[in-house]
């Protein structure tokens, strides 16, 4: 899966190391489910949203 270098540094910032590859795994997994072969910050932040609302 191709992540786009703004959603990479996104990630890095929001998510521990240690939960950072399950995270990454979901995420890809959630685009896979959308049709998406890439990842932008909308969609990470997007799903960051989803599994995360405040």
């Amino acid at each position: 899966m191709d992540w786009q270098t703004e959603a990479q540094a996104a990630l890095r910032k929001d998510v521990p190391f240690f939960v950072r590859g399950a995270v990454k795994k979901r995420v890809e997994a959630m685009a896979l489910d959308d049709g998406l072969t890439s990842i932008d910050l909308s969609f990470y932040l997007s799903v960051k949203e989803r599994m995360a609302p405040k």
